[in-house]
């Protein structure tokens, strides 16, 4: 495990990539101050001030993993033991795919994107600063109250956080990684909305399939699952 850190870049996640194609081996992160065309989700802009994380990393998929799109899960997991740490478990949930909320704003973003045979996974969060003027609350944790680590303690707090629940990921199969998440996740019974690629759904949280897939019970009775989408809670 390695934490490298630059002053500035466009995104961290083009650079690992980069850094993948080129033949880099896992454990290896990559932290930047800042970002001038950092993104989330659908080439959302992400906004990328001093003082918050913004850091990249890779996973060579290796026969025999599971689902590489399970990995959302393994990293909302690290995360979410991370700021459990500073803010406390109460306060913090697990929002599917992989967000993590505090005390119902969102405070991160993690974006997977493959680069060959390996999976670029990024990790924004708010530390100091958060986003204001959006269509849902954000947060940061010093918003919240909680005096803001540095960057650097944070990232490499975290590279140690996703190394365990990879080799569980790897060892274990995706079973304790499920378990944990909907441990952390908000209760069964939620009311959310999914926006798809062709339709919006409503219903309620109905927990995960066994391969980490969304359940939303629709008030028809049936039961939507829902493979990559955004989700929101009513």
């Amino acid at each position: 495990m390695r934490v490298r850190t630059i002053a500035t870049t466009a995104s961290t996640n083009d650079d690992m990539a980069a850094l993948a194609r080129a033949g880099a081996a896992e454990g290896l992160w990559l932290r930047a101050e800042t970002q001038s065309g950092g993104r989330g989700r659908h080439g959302r802009a992400w906004l990328s001030p001093p003082g918050n994380l913004y850091a990249s990393t890779l996973v060579r998929l290796l026969p025999g993993d599971p689902q590489p799109a399970t990995l959302a899960l393994v990293a909302a997991v690290a995360l979410d033991e991370l700021v459990s740490a500073y803010v406390g478990p109460a306060r913090a949930m697990i929002k599917w795919p992989n967000d993590l909320l505090i005390d119902g704003a969102k405070l991160s973003g993690i974006l997977l994107e493959r680069a060959g045979e390996a999976v670029v996974i990024g990790f924004g969060v708010n530390l100091a600063h958060h986003p204001q003027g959006l269509d849902r609350p954000v947060t940061s944790l010093a918003a919240v109250g909680i005096e803001p680590p540095g960057p650097e303690l944070f990232a490499e707090d975290l590279a140690r956080a996703f190394a365990r629940w990879l080799g569980r990921w790897r060892g274990e199969g995706l079973a304790p990684v499920r378990l944990r998440w909907l441990e952390r996740a908000h209760a069964v019974g939620t009311p959310l909305v999914a926006n798809l690629e062709s339709a919006s759904v409503e219903g309620l949280f109905e927990g995960l399939d066994e391969s980490g897939a969304l359940r939303l019970r629709r008030a028809d009775g049936g039961v939507e699952t829902i493979h990559a989408g955004d989700v929101f809670l009513l």
